[in-house]
Parts: structure tokens; C-alpha cells; sequence
């Protein structure tokens, strides 16, 4: 049997099969942005040949298939979800443009407000209120509700979100609501807050659900685009998608919380990077992961990944737990160019799938990352996509020479610029994951993956004093491999305000034993495996704002102690994330959290097979520019066996990635079969 991980990504589809022997097949498909499901079909065909198999053979094998997507990321970055309007309690239609009454760039008097996803006139205010308690202090005024649905009929609207105030301690409204607009507005989506996040804090609460009412009709067209095909093409198994916060759901919950996909791919390079941790014994890792259109950035500490209900997208608050991701517009389509101050910069500007860098041949003119990679020969451009996809070098050498033109300086010059810039740009984001938060990025190793990180990985672990760098045989499919590593994951939580002191030990096993009912009978619906729970609290200080999310494994909830063990673990951990705790300060219980996880077992790892000796023959040599022309050598990654070993210079080509390494550094293959460099200067200081 199979199980496959597809990961769609800004310029290519990525797709991996694992058979139950542990070997490894990928793929790669041009991404089809007007749909994604068909460049899926179109890598599960590729996919199929390397294989040996019809498609329809391949996926009556395949037992689970993990899916990544940027539908509902790129829905909202480009402004293209749905029509919605908003009902909410009568006064605070105006809470989603009020935001939490701070600018992004507080001290920049110019910046123009945000444009919210509803504007004004689909805001509707309904007659009704309840307490902070839930009591009820003015019944839903069916009146108002039905003058709200009256205009929102007139207006063409196709999902409605609702969100009223303190729903989340009594959903009774919220419900009526709903039932009222299913019946009298049949064919329109409807998003409750109590249902996407039922929580305290308002504005975090309805902007989630807005934000799942604008791309739920999206994400939910395209599952179900992507389930006819793959029915039609014989695919009878289980479709499960992968969450902002690192864990698969089936696709009927992934439609349902479409807010919750809006970091569906890099979610699954993190589960990689988990695996990779246990694998390597390397507990402490920097995630790298560049791709044609970005860097994502992320840590794991101690063999952990963090989690933060801190997120957003283009400006929109996204409550939702997910991984701690730091996401750049550097990748190798990023556009360099000269600004009108004469500044020349990489980025943010990228030429995407379409029409992609100057070298693709596809119509691009601006000089790109990856134009700059050929012109400096880091890229053999008759190998790229194995051969199957050549690049076009004069189309990159006029891309660089018109920007060159413009700075008036050489050729060589503006390409070595472009890969010096693009590096001090992602070193920069490596910088805020790490310094900025007390971290010593030189205590941890690099895993680089993603088609074009293999290119700037020890130039950028040099930049930062990274000794260590691990590249796997996977580099370039990474996430789609990652998604195969991932759980099946469900979370609860439940707003409980209140300070220690005034909370008792019972109270807090009570709400606690009740979400992890609610959450392990909706896991043993997806899933009859091994189940775990994990138990965690967002707390703070009393007269801090914002929560820490703090995890409570370990904790023995039958001690009467229960509520100073669980203070002292926020303590510990606020002192973790702030070098700083106050045990003197009141301390704020403010929502609990439960996670069922499905424990799916993980694809075998392929077995190597040792090389006979160390040393290994070049497949061929080639000149590259490192400061100045050399000729360096040039081996295939297939080639290379656990063992081997090379120094630098040197060039791994794989079909669908290339690694380099310079004077100094030092490369072994592991028993993995993925590299592992020392970097020079790093490893001298």
C-alpha cells in the first residue's frame, strides 16, 4: 500500500509516495494557480510513471493521501474569497474596522487604514444581548434579525459570518441565528464564531470567523473539485488536509475550518522537521525552507515545535492556533530590482508560476534569484527538473544585464549582488526567530529544504556562525514529505477567566475531563489508532494583555496542588519565552486547551546502503563563480552512499535541487543518505 503527500506550493506541486518498504518516489508538477486540482491530477500522473503504475493502478494502492494547499492563502492575499457580510450584536458592527485600536506601524502617521473583508454596508447590527456570563439580557430580536436578511438577500451576499457578543459562553443565538439564514437563504455559507472559535476577546473572535466565511467557500469549491477527480480517476482511500498548527484533518473538517488552512503547506515542512529531529537526534533545529516564491523560517527546540495563537495573514487576525512560522518574500523567483531612490533590492515583487523567472523561457523578463544562480553557474541549466525542463541562459544573461545596465556595473557583479542580498535577507529573518527572542541561532543546526535552499544554505549558516547544516535526500519535496510524518489532530478550548487564586483544583479538572471528552469522541470518529491528549492553557499576568500558551504534560491533575503546579509552569515558561518571571504577580487563567491526536504510523525510512570507501568520483566539473571563476566538481546526489565524504568546492546535483558547498566546508553523507556539512568559518570560531 501507499500513502502520498502533496504540497502545493506558489510555483510547483510536490508530491511524494512511501510504499510499506520505506522507498521513496517524488514528483514534481507545475502549480496551475486558476486550479490547483489540476496540477495535482497532472503530478499524481508524473508520480504514477516514476512509479511504474497507471494512475488508476497507483491510487488503488494509496490508503491515505495528505494534501497541502494555498488555496484559501492565496484567496486571501489576492482579495478573491467570498461576498460576506457580518451580523453581530447592534453597536459593534464596527469592531472589525476599530480593529484593537493600534496600527501595525503605530509611529507612521501615513499608513492608511485597513481595508476590512466586509465593508460597511454588509455589516449588519441584530437586537440582542447577553452577559458575560451568558445570561441573557435582551432575546434575539427576530425582527431585526429578519431586516438583516432581508438586505443581505438584496446584496448578492454568498457566506455569512456570526458573531455575537459573548457567544462563546452561550451559543443559543448564535444558533437561532443560523437556522433562520439556512432556511431563508439556503444556498449561502454561514460561519458562527462559536463554532470557529468560541473564546474570549472580541475582535480576535470575529475577525477568525470573518476570515473563515471569506475563503470557506473557496477552499470548500476546490476540495470538492479535487475529490471528483480523484474519484473519477480511482481514488477510493482517505483525503486529509493539513492545518495551520501541524496536524491532518479529513477533508469535511478542513472545508468546515477553512481559516484553519491558511498555512496548510508550510504546516507540513514542520511535521518533517519534528521527524527530522527524532531521526537525526538533533533536538534543536532552524528550519529553512525556501521555495519559488518564499522563505518560511521556524524553530524546533528540544525536539519541539511551538505553537501560537498569534497569527494572521496580509493584516487579518487569525486566532487559530498554528505553528510559529516566520514567512519572507524571498524565494528564486523573487524580482531584483533598482527602486527610484537607486536602492537595489530582492523582493518582495516575485514572477510566480506564471510567467516565473527569466530562465524559465515562459515570457519573464525581470531578473530573478534564480537567473542570477545560472548566470553565477550555480544552476546547470540543461539538468534542471532532470533534464526534462532545460533553462534558458541568454533569457537569464538579458534579464541580469538590463539590471546590471541599470546600476551600471558588470554582469557578474549584479548576479553576485542579487545572491548576496537574497542571503542577507533570509539570515535577517533567521535573526527575528532567534536574537530577537534570546535565542543563539549557533546552538542550533539548519535543515534546508525546498527546491532552491540548497544553493544558499552555507552561505547563510555562515552568516550566522550555523556549524551545521543537514540536507535531506528530500530537500526539494520536503513538505509533501513532512505530511506524511503528521498526526491526525483535533483541538477545544474554553474560555475560563479567572485569577489562581480565585480558581479551585475541581473546577479546572471539570472543564478540562469535559473538552477531552468532546475532543477524543470526535477523534475516535476520524480514527480507531492509538489516540494521545495533549493539555495546554493560555495564561498571563494580571496586568499584562496578551496570553502565553502554556503546555501542561506532565502535570499530575489528581494533586491538590493542581493549581500551583500549573502557575508554576506558566512562571517557567514565561521566563523561557521573556528571560523574566514575577511569582509575586497575580496570575491569569484565561482559556484552556485540549488536542486528540491520532497517532497514524509513520512511512519506514528507506534503508541505504554503506559506501565501500569514502571517496567518490565527480560525475563531471564546471565553472562557478565564488569570488572568482573556478572549476569545482559536480556529483549526483544518487550517487553519493552513507559514509562518503567530500570537501568543498563542490556542487550536489539532485533532478530537482542543487547543493553547494565552498572552500573549507565539509560534507558527509548520513546514514539517511542526506548530507551533512560543517561549515568552515563556523566551525573556526
Amino acid at each position: 500500500m501507499l500513502a502520498i503527500g502533496i504540497d502545493v506550493g506558489g510555483t510547483f506541486a510536490d508530491l511524494v509516495a512511501i510504499d510499506a518498504a520505506g522507498r521513496t518516489v517524488f514528483a514534481k508538477s507545475p502549480s496551475t494557480p486558476s486550479d490547483q486540482s489540476i496540477g495535482v491530477m497532472a503530478g499524481l500522473d508524473e508520480l504514477a510513471r516514476r512509479l511504474g503504475l497507471t494512475v488508476a493502478d497507483m491510487l488503488a494502492r494509496t490508503e491515505r493521501l495528505v494534501h497541502g494547499t494555498t488555496v484559501a492563502t492565496n484567496a486571501l492575499l489576492e482579495r478573491k474569497g467570498a461576498r460576506v457580510a457580518l451580523l453581530t450584536t447592534a453597536g459593534h458592527r464596527d469592531i472589525l474596522e476599530m480593529r484593537e485600536g493600534l496600527k501595525p506601524d503605530r509611529y507612521n502617521l501615513r499608513t492608511p487604514p485597513p481595508e476590512p473583508l466586509v465593508p460597511r454596508e454588509l455589516r449588519f447590527g441584530v437586537r440582542e444581548r447577553l452577559m458575560a456570563d451568558g445570561e441573557v439580557v435582551v432575546a434575539l430580536d427576530e425582527d431585526s434579525l429578519r431586516e438583516a436578511i432581508v438586505a443581505i438577500k438584496e446584496q448578492a451576499v454568498t457566506s455569512v459570518a456570526i458573531c455575537f457578543l459573548h457567544a462563546y459562553r452561550n451559543p443559543a443565538h448564535e444558533l437561532a441565528a443560523a437556522e433562520r439564514l439556512a432556511r431563508e437563504l439556503p444556498g449561502v455559507s454561514v460561519s458562527l464564531s462559536t463554532d470557529v472559535l468560541p473564546q474570549i476577546k472580541e475582535y480576535e473572535r470575529v475577525s477568525t470567523t470573518v476570515v473563515n466565511a471569506y475563503v470557506g467557500p473557496v477552499v470548500q469549491r476546490y476540495f470538492a473539485q479535487l475529490e471528483h477527480r480523484l474519484g473519477e480517476a480511482g481514488f477510493k482511500g482517505s483525503l486529509f488536509v493539513i492545518l495551520s498548527h501541524g496536524g491532518m484533518a479529513p477533508v469535511e473538517e478542513a472545508s468546515r475550518l477553512a481559516a484553519a488552512t491558511v498555512l496548510s503547506g508550510p504546516a507540513g515542512g514542520m511535521s518533517g522537521c519534528r521527524r527530522c529531529a527524532e531521526m537525526l537526534g538533533v533536538p534543536d533545529l532552524v528550519a529553512f525552507d525556501m521555495g519559488g516564491t518564499s522563505t518560511d523560517i521556524s524553530l524546533i527546540s528540544e525536539g519541539r515545535v511551538s505553537l501560537s495563537a498569534d497569527g494572521g495573514l496580509d493584516g487579518e487576525r487569525i486566532a487559530l492556533r498554528s505553528l510559529d512560522i516566520a514567512s519572507l518574500a524571498a524565494g528564486g523567483g523573487s524580482i531584483a530590482s533598482v527602486d527610484r531612490g537607486g536602492v537595489f533590492r530582492v523582493g518582495p515583487q516575485s514572477a510566480g508560476a506564471v510567467p516565473g523567472p527569466a530562465a524559465y523561457g515562459n515570457g519573464g523578463t525581470a531578473a530573478t534569484v534564480t537567473d542570477a544562480n545560472v548566470v553565477l553557474g550555480y544552476l546547470d541549466a540543461r539538468a534542471f527538473m532532470g533534464g526534462h525542463r532545460p533553462l534558458d541562459v541568454a533569457a537569464a544573461e538579458a534579464a541580469i544585464d538590463a539590471l546590471a545596465d541599470t546600476l551600471k556595473i558588470s554582469r557578474i557583479q549584479a548576479a553576485a549582488g542579487i545572491f548576496r542580498l537574497v542571503n542577507l535577507k533570509m539570515a535577517d529573518g533567521i535573526r527575528l526567530m532567534t536574537v530577537r527572542r534570546g535565542v543563539d541561532p549557533r546552538r542550533y543546526a539548519l535543515l534546508s529544504f525546498g527546491g532552491a535552499a540548497g544553493l544558499h544554505a552555507v552561505e547563510l549558516a555562515r552568516e550566522l556562525d550555523i556549524a551545521r547544516i543537514f540536507v535531506p535526500t528530500t530537500a526539494s519535496v520536503f513538505s509533501a514529505w513532512g505530511m506524511l510524518t503528521s498526526d491526525l489532530r483535533y483541538e477545544l478550548s474554553r474560555t475560563h477567566f479567572e485569577s489562581g487564586s480565585r480558581s479551585t483544583a475541581d473546577e479546572v479538572r471539570r472543564i478540562f475531563a469535559e473538552l477531552e471528552t468532546r475532543a477524543s469522541e470526535r477523534m475516535r470518529g476520524w480514527f480507531d489508532g492509538p489516540m494521545t491528549v495533549e493539555r495546554s492553557a493560555e495564561m498571563r499576568y494580571g496586568e499584562q494583555i496578551f496570553e502565553i500558551d502554556v503546555p501542561l504534560d506532565g502535570i499530575d491533575f489528581d494533586q491538590p496542588s493542581l493549581i500551583k503546579d500549573i502557575e508554576a509552569r506558566f512562571h517557567a515558561r514565561h521566563e523561557e519565552l521573556y528571560t523574566y518571571a514575577s511569582p509575586e504577580q497575580e496570575v491569569v487563567f484565561v482559556n484552556a486547551r485540549v488536542a486528540a491526536i491520532g497517532q497514524v504510523a509513520v512511512p519506514k525510512a528507506e534503508a541505504r546502503a554503506v559506501a565501500a570507501s569514502s571517496a567518490r568520483a565527480p560525475r563531471s566539473r564546471r565553472g562557478v563563480f565564488l569570488g572568482a571563476w573556478r572549476e569545482v566538481d559536480v556529483y549526483a546526489l544518487d550517487d553519493l552512499r552513507p559514509g562518503d565524504r567530500l570537501a568543498g568546492p563542490a556542487i550536489i546535483e539532485a533532478e530537482t535541487t542543487t547543493v553547494l558547498i565552498n572552500a573549507g566546508d565539509e560534507l558527509a553523507v548520513n546514514a539517511q543518505g542526506w548530507l551533512d556539512v560543517n561549515v568552515a568559518k563556523a566551525r573556526s570560531t
